[in-house]
C-alpha cells in the first residue's frame, strides 16, 4: 500500500506539472495574440517554449481570425493557411470541443476573446506518448512493487514453514525409528508452542512404551519362571527320593562292608566320601532350582550394614586366607537399611564366591574390596576384585538364568541376586575389564519402600 500510494502521488505530481506547463503555454499564446497586434515574434515563442522545457507540448501556434498562422514555434508553418481539417477543429472548439485526438497527438484549440473582441486562436499540439510513458512507467512500478512484496511474502512464508516443518520432520523420523523397534528416542523440547507440546507428548509416549516393554519382559520372565518352578518342584520330588535312598544306602554300606585291611579301608572311605560329595552337590543343584523358581517372600527389617557385612566376612575369611586373598573393608558403620538380611547376605555371598573364582588362577595380588557410599538417598555397596574379568561379549549375559563360565553350577546365583535386589526396590550394576577385574554395585534406597 505504501508503494502504491507513492506511485499514485508521483503520477498526480506529474499531471500537476503537465497542467501547470500547459497553462503557461496557453498564457504565452494569449499574450502573443492580445499584445502582439498581429505581429509575430516566433523567436520569442521558441525561446519561451524552450524555457518551459515542456514535456508534452510540442508546438504552439497563433492563428488569426483569417485562419492564417501568424506565429509558431515551428517557423516553417508561419504564413500557412489552415487546412480543411484544422478549420473543422476550430469549428469544434467554438462549439465547446477544444480537444481532439489525431493519431498520437492531441490538438487543443482555444479561441482568445477579450471583451467583445476575438483576437484569434491558440493551437497547441500535445504528444500523448509522453503521457503514455508516464502511465506505463507508473504501471511497471506498481507491478514491480507488487512482485517485490509478494517475493518477500513468499520468502517469509518459506522460512516460517521451514521453522515449523523441521521439528515435525524430527518427530516423524523419531516415530519411524520407534515403529522399527528402537525406543531409545528423545526429542529436545525447544519451544513452548504446539510443536513443543507435541515433542513433550512424544517423549511421554516413549516413556510409556518403554514401561510397557519392561512389563512385557517381566511378564515373559514370570511365565518362564512359573513353568520353571513347576518343573523344578517336580524334579526335586523325583530326584530327592532316590538321593535319600542312595544316601541311606551309602551309610549302610560304609558301616557293614568296610574292609579290615587298612589300605583297602582307606580307599573304601575315600570312595564313600566321593559318593557323598556328589550326592550333596546334586542336592544343592535341586535346592538352587527351588530357590530361583520359588516366589520371594521378603522378611524385611531395619538392618545394620556393618553388622551384616562383618558376619558375612566371618564366613569367608578362612577361605580367603587359604587362597591368599586380601580383603579390604571400607564401608559405612552407621547405615541401616530396610531389607531381608538373609536374602541380602546370600546376594553378597554369591558375588564374593564369583570374585574368589575369578581370582583363583591369578598369580599377582589377590584383593577383594568391599566399600560403601551414599549418594543423596541411595546406598551403594561395591564389591570389586582383581580377577580375570568378563569378556565384553558376555557382559550382557551374566544375569541370564543358566549362563555360567564355571564348569560346575547352574548359573542361577547372579540372576537370583539381581532379582532379590530389585525386589528390595534397588538395582544392580556390573563393570568388568578383562585382565583387570570386575566390580559389582548394589544400589538400594535409604528410605523405606522407595524404588530406584
Amino acid at each position: 500500500m505504501f508503494l502504491y500510494s507513492e506511485s499514485e502521488r508521483k503520477l498526480f505530481k506529474e499531471l500537476e506539472r503537465q497542467t501547470t506547463e500547459l497553462t503557461k503555454a496557453i498564457q504565452i499564446g494569449v499574450e502573443e495574440v492580445t499584445t502582439g497586434k498581429g505581429k509575430s515574434d516566433e523567436a520569442r515563442l521558441a525561446q519561451y517554449l524552450k524555457k518551459l522545457n515542456t514535456k508534452g507540448v510540442k508546438e504552439i501556434s497563433i492563428i488569426s481570425n483569417a485562419d492564417e498562422i501568424v506565429a509558431s514555434t515551428n517557423p516553417q508553418r508561419i504564413g500557412e493557411s489552415m487546412t480543411k481539417n484544422r478549420k473543422e477543429l476550430i469549428i469544434k472548439a467554438e462549439l465547446g470541443e477544444p480537444v481532439s485526438e489525431e493519431g498520437k497527438t492531441f490538438n487543443v484549440i482555444l479561441p482568445v476573446v477579450a471583451g467583445d473582441t476575438q483576437y484569434g486562436y491558440i493551437h497547441l499540439r500535445i504528444n500523448k506518448d509522453d503521457f503514455s510513458d508516464v502511465l506505463r512507467s507508473n504501471v511497471i512500478s506498481r507491478v514491480l512493487a507488487t512482485l517485490f512484496v509478494f517475493g518477500i511474502g513468499i520468502v517469509f512464508t518459506l522460512i516460517l514453514s521451514r521453522q515449523y516443518t523441521r521439528p515435525i520432520e524430527k518427530v516423524v523420523n523419531a516415530a519411524m525409528r520407534v515403529a522399527a523397534g528402537d525406543l531409545n528416542q528423545q526429542i529436545k523440547v525447544e519451544s513452548k508452542d504446539e510443536i513443543g507440546k507435541l515433542a513433550e507428548s512424544f517423549n511421554f509416549m516413549i516413556t510409556k512404551l518403554k514401561t510397557a516393554r519392561n512389563l512385557e519382559e517381566k511378564l515373559r520372565e514370570a511365565e518362564h519362571l512359573s513353568g520353571l518352578g513347576q518343573l523344578s518342584r517336580h524334579m526335586a520330588h523325583e530326584i530327592r527320593n532316590p538321593l535319600n535312598f542312595i544316601s541311606l544306602s551309602i551309610d549302610h554300606i560304609a558301616a557293614k562292608y568296610r574292609p579290615d585291611e587298612k589300605e583297602k579301608s582307606d580307599k573304601f572311605a575315600s570312595l564313600i566320601s566321593g559318593i557323598r560329595q556328589e550326592i550333596t552337590r546334586l542336592d544343592k543343584l535341586v535346592n538352587d532350582f527351588l530357590d530361583y523358581s520359588r516366589p520371594l517372600s521378603l522378611n524385611r527389617q531395619m538392618v545394620s550394614i556393618k553388622e551384616l557385612l562383618d558376619d558375612m566376612i566371618d564366613l569367608i575369611w578362612a577361605k580367603a586366607d587359604v587362597e591368599g586373598i586380601k580383603i579390604l573393608k571400607d564401608y559405612d558403620t552407621a547405615v541401616e537399611l530396610y531389607l531381608d538380611p538373609d536374602l541380602f547376605k546370600t546376594c553378597v555371598l554369591n558375588v564374593v564366591a564369583n570374585a574368589f573364582h575369578a581370582m583363583s588362577s591369578q598369580k599377582g595380588d589377590k584383593v577383594l574390596t568391599i566399600k560403601s557410599a551414599i549418594d543423596k538417598d541411595i546406598f551403594l555397596l561395591t564389591i570389586a576384585d582383581k580377577g580375570e574379568g568378563v569378556p565384553e561379549e558376555n557382559l550382557s549375559k551374566i544375569f541370564e538364568p543358566f549362563f555360567s563360565t564355571k564348569e560346575t553350577g547352574l548359573g542361577l546365583g547372579l540372576p537370583l541376586t539381581k532379582r532379590v535386589i530389585e525386589e528390595h526396590g534397588g538395582r544392580v550394576d556390573f563393570k568388568s575389564e578383562p585382565g583387570k577385574g570386575s566390580e559389582m554395585i548394589f544400589l538400594l534406597p535409604l528410605r523405606k519402600y522407595a524404588v530406584l
